[in-house]
């Protein structure tokens, strides 16, 4: 990780909007956001509010229609896709509601396979992968398919993956989403303990109690920051 003291991200007036009929939609309306290195930031929010689309644009899948989104103060709006991928590659880690594991890979092969684009030797990959795997608890599964891991044990094996080659910052997308609540506060357990070792960690969810676990949350509502900072509703 570097040791810049820039902000990680720098957000300024930023839209994203996608034609819709004869109109528009503003799924991103104009957010000024700051995230500094080391935080951990939630962003909350209901269905339709525009979180997982700023997270697309944080995480570089996706591009600004206008204002500025600086990632370690490059403004990624005019990035070329080939600095975009490699962005994505090696800055940037992933973890998602759905696991996206390939399923006739094992879990320590699954691991290895983020790290092979990045051209490291095979058996420097396959010790970080092992590595990884003991950090999440999976140490003693690194051969099993992900059809012979549990939810939570596949989502550890992801959370691997997305930190195979040793990203800036970890952007997380409903990571409970997809499992049982007593899985989940093991996840998001196992998410502040890699925030605890200085990762930097942005993590959307609608969860009340998650949202009420970080130090720090953003509330999107209609594409904007929501001012007032009105509690999320509990879900049923």
């Amino acid at each position: 990780m570097t040791t810049d003291t820039s902000p990680i991200y720098d957000l300024r007036g930023l839209e994203r909007s996608y034609p819709s009929g004869d109109g528009k939609v503003d799924a991103v309306a104009g957010i000024d956001l700051r995230i500094e290195r080391g935080e951990f930031v939630v962003v909350a929010g209901p269905s339709g509010s525009g979180k997982t689309t700023l997270l697309q644009l944080l995480g570089a899948l996706d591009r600004p229609t206008r204002g500025e989104l600086r990632f370690e103060g490059r403004d990624l709006a005019g990035a070329g896709d080939g600095e975009l991928t490699e962005l994505r590659l090696r800055r940037i880690g992933f973890v998602f509601q759905q696991f996206n594991l390939i399923p006739t890979l094992t879990a320590q092969q699954n691991v290895e396979a983020a790290i092979a684009p990045t051209g490291a030797p095979g058996r420097a990959a396959q010790a970080r992968a092992a590595e990884l795997l003991g950090r999440v608890g999976l140490g003693s599964r690194a051969r099993h398919l992900p059809s012979q891991l549990s939810g939570g044990e596949q989502q550890r094996v992801a959370i691997a993956r997305a930190l195979a080659n040793r990203p800036d910052v970890l952007l997380a997308d409903e990571p409970t989403g997809n499992l049982d609540s007593a899985t989940g506060q093991e996840i998001m357990s196992l998410i502040h303990s890699l925030h605890a070792d200085g990762l930097t960690i942005v993590l959307i969810t609608h969860d009340p109690a998650i949202a009420g676990s970080a130090p720090r949350v953003i509330r999107l509502r209609d594409g904007r920051v929501d001012p007032s900072g009105a509690p999320l509703a509990a879900t049923a």
